[in-house]
């Protein structure tokens, strides 16, 4: 992470490195039913079965990406709170296709492009202006032929967040659109608020049944 992030940053990384040192499952995303059946579901969501680099952002401590490492050929995961890091690292040291690095995005940002970007309890906790910023970028390294952006959020909001799920997906919807792309599934929770973003107008079925006309 670098040293030129701004003071604020800092503060929000340690807050957020004494939760993971107090437990490394701090939102219990290991054992709760709700955090099962969330992962499940964003899984589902996904248009393709396999993706070739994958990027998420704000891995905490690494369930969602042990399960987004069974569809991907490469994976990135990243948090600004070192204790997540090494939580996440110990949790994915068996996937060989599989990084963890220290970051903290947006203000930093991953070379190269992903054909899936997947931003899960994560945009709330920044600012509007930041939460734009990120949704830019994440649209910026998106692969032009087949890429996903994937926006799954809490809707009940928490103390520590500066946005509600709502807000997070209205601003990944606005920049979705100024880069041209489709709106593939929305489902409206009762808990959780969950969008995807596709490069491709056409849906699973269609695209299935083009790949066995070309095929």
């Amino acid at each position: 992470m670098s040293d030129r992030l701004s003071p604020s940053i800092r503060r929000a990384a340690a807050e957020f490195d004494a939760k993971f040192a107090a437990t490394d499952d701090p939102w219990r995303y290991r054992s709760s039913w709700y955090e099962s059946r969330k992962r499940a579901i964003t899984l589902a969501a996904l248009p393709r079965s396999r993706y070739g680099r994958a990027f998420e952002p704000g891995c905490a401590n690494g369930e969602l990406s042990a399960a987004l490492a069974t569809r991907c050929e490469r994976l990135l995961c990243v948090d600004f709170a070192p204790n997540a890091v090494a939580i996440a690292a110990r949790r994915l040291a068996e996937f060989e296709h599989v990084e963890v690095q220290r970051m903290a995005v947006p203000q930093e940002w991953p070379g190269g492009s992903f054909d899936l970007i997947v931003v899960s309890e994560f945009a709330y906790y920044l600012k509007k202006s930041q939460c734009r910023r990120l949704a830019r970028q994440a649209c910026a390294s998106l692969d032009a032929n087949h890429g996903a952006i994937v926006c799954c959020h809490w809707r009940h909001g928490a103390h520590d967040c500066h946005l509600d799920a709502d807000s997070v997906d209205e601003a990944f919807s606005q920049v979705a659109r100024a880069n041209a792309l489709h709106l593939a599934t929305h489902a409206k929770d009762a808990d959780f608020l969950l969008s995807v973003w596709t490069t491709h107008a056409a849906g699973v079925a269609e695209r299935e049944r083009v790949d066995r006309a070309t095929g």
